[in-house]
């Protein structure tokens, strides 16, 4: 389980392919708290820790996760948005996050808005959005602004663009998205 509160960026160190699996070699300045089998979100994804070297730890992704998320088109250099699992005994900042991901949308224009930035965003899915309600973008827990029908806007202020991979999309680029659980249930009862 997961807040949507990016905790810090990671850089993708290496690549190795393994049969249909790719294992990811991250470096990461909290490594050294990780353990391995720990849980940890890469762009809302959860990945497992599996290997620990120093400052970097090595996670699996499987030709499921590969299918729905954005990883498989990670390359040496990519920065990613990194989340260690929520802790019980505190605030839960953002949203109920977890990381699982639902679809990937793709990003149809960046406005810059003299000190934020409106990201739109489109995607193919039954999955729905409303306005102010929450959405996680490659991780992020965010409000929605504006919602249309496999639409929706988000507003970016300078600490979330700086502080995540947002300062790196572009008009084009593809996210993963995972949707409000609570809407996702009220959804299928409703028999969306």
């Amino acid at each position: 389980m997961f807040t949507g509160i990016i905790e810090q960026l990671g850089v993708v160190k290496s690549i190795r392919k393994e049969g249909e699996n790719i294992h990811f070699t991250l470096e990461a300045a909290f490594t050294n708290e990780l353990k391995i089998d720990q849980s940890v979100a890469h762009n809302g994804c959860c990945l497992t820790v599996v290997e620990i070297s120093g400052n970097e730890y090595v996670v699996t992704a499987i030709q499921e996760t590969l299918i729905k998320t954005n990883l498989g088109s990670w390359k040496e250099g990519t920065k990613v948005n990194l989340e260690r699992c929520m802790q019980m005994n505190g605030r839960l900042d953002g949203h109920i996050v977890q990381g699982h991901v639902d679809t990937t949308g793709t990003c149809i224009n960046i406005e810059d808005q003299d000190g934020s930035w409106k990201y739109t965003f489109r995607y193919n899915s039954n999955d729905l959005t409303v306005e102010k309600g929450s959405i996680t973008i490659n991780g992020t827990s965010l409000t929605v602004v504006d919602s249309k029908t496999n639409e929706f806007s988000v507003c970016i202020i300078p600490y979330t663009y700086e502080h995540t991979n947002f300062h790196t999309l572009e008009v084009g680029a593809t996210v993963n998205l995972e949707f409000d659980i609570i809407g996702k249930y009220v959804a299928k009862m409703l028999g969306k």
